[in-house]
């Protein structure tokens, strides 16, 4: 791994804020009802005595402790300036990228610019567009991004708007490269996933290259992707790869390949 890369991955320059994926909103959630389920399990111990009510809440506050702690790992991992799996992730899905940086590149769902400014200091010659719908529930925003991009060096040439991934506000062939990371499963706007994926190759330009994340291995989402990859194929795609499972690579421990946490994950990846 290059060492602009290394550096993208720790959050340890001023004035920079990446989030987490394990949100520190969650995790306060999580403590609180664990609190509450210890308090009443202690009372149904010491002042009501009610033996079915003990083993009940003691058992919820067991299972919410004990996940209280796995998601505290995963917050751990995650982190930049710790475990720094956020960014290996994204390293994997730019090193798939085959793209010689020149032109414009579309981030679809940068969150909190991580993504982005990582393509911009591998890309020194492009310019690049960030969107996202930046929802409460993942505490980023605009000038979260703007920020960052300023502290990393890399403001001058990235552009960051509000946007819908199931509707792109760009005209067809628009951009040289267009990358997402694990967005399109979360985009409310439309139910059929495989919409979302079209429209994001609908703005790359003829010949231009794609690198796209997700839950790609939940049938519930997308089906067959074998199915779906030769169907985009058949619809004039020159190029197109698809590595399912991606959660079982190396740097991504299993711990983490929970349900509800790195499942599922496919990589696709080509030229249009």
């Amino acid at each position: 791994m290059s060492s602009s890369s290394k550096r993208i991955m720790s959050n340890e320059k001023a004035g920079t804020d990446y989030g987490n994926w394990v949100p520190a909103a969650m995790m306060k959630l999580c403590v609180a009802i664990s609190s509450i389920l210890f308090v009443v399990e202690m009372a149904g111990i010491f002042l009501i005595h009610n033996l079915v009510m003990i083993v009940v809440m003691g058992i919820l506050f067991l299972i919410m402790f004990v996940y209280t702690i796995y998601m505290w790992r995963c917050r751990v991992l995650f982190d930049f300036n710790k475990g720094g799996l956020m960014g290996k992730v994204h390293e994997y899905l730019v090193k798939h990228l085959e793209w010689d940086g020149e032109g414009l590149l579309l981030d679809i769902g940068c969150g909190a610019g991580t993504l982005t400014i990582r393509c911009a200091k591998k890309f020194r010659k492009a310019e690049l567009i960030g969107i996202d719908y930046w929802s409460a529930e993942w505490s980023y925003a605009k000038e979260q991004c703007e920020q960052n991009a300023k502290a990393e060096g890399v403001a001058d040439r990235i552009h960051f708007e509000k946007g819908d991934a199931a509707k792109l506000d760009f005209k067809a062939g628009t951009f040289d490269a267009v990358v997402s990371n694990f967005v399109f499963h979360e985009v409310r706007s439309q139910k059929d996933k495989r919409k979302v994926v079209r429209e994001a190759l609908r703005v790359v330009k003829k010949g231009g290259s794609f690198a796209f994340q997700d839950l790609f291995e939940q049938k519930q989402l997308y089906g067959d992707m074998q199915e779906f990859v030769e169907e985009l194929r058949k619809a004039g795609i020159e190029e197109i790869h698809y590595i399912a499972n991606v959660e079982k690579q190396d740097f991504i421990p299993a711990f983490v390949q929970a349900p509800w946490m790195l499942n599922g994950i496919g990589l696709i990846y080509g030229k249009k």
